[in-house]
């Protein structure tokens, strides 16, 4: 299998990757949700929510944050997690592009 060549797409189609793929698992999407319901929590209360064991959570979280869908902010000997608004407004962006492209070609296939 070759090497996915990154450098042949654009710095936003790269971008857009990055996060959707972040996207890519339930247990994701289930930590994203529950940020935005809380606003801002540490990994315990994330753990308390998921049937998934902490190291499985904290994987998670790593990814979501190198995509950059969410920040973490050192409290004492938590980290405190919340949603990065500019990940989620690029991706409203593209998603709103993909459907005025879509209202307007109005083809049916």
């Amino acid at each position: 299998m070759g090497a996915t060549k990154t450098e042949h797409f654009t710095d936003k189609q790269n971008a857009i990757a990055t996060l959707t793929k972040a996207l890519g698992h339930p247990a994701r999407i289930a930590i994203v949700e529950y940020l935005i319901k809380v606003d801002t929590c540490i990994c315990g209360d994330i753990v308390n929510e998921l049937p998934l064991a902490q190291p499985t959570v904290s994987q998670h979280l790593k990814e979501l944050k190198n995509a950059g869908l969410i920040k973490g902010s050192i409290e004492g000997n938590s980290i405190c997690y919340c949603i990065d608004e500019k990940a989620i407004s690029k991706l409203q962006s593209y998603f709103a592009n993909i459907s005025i492209k879509l209202e307007k070609k109005n083809n049916c296939c």
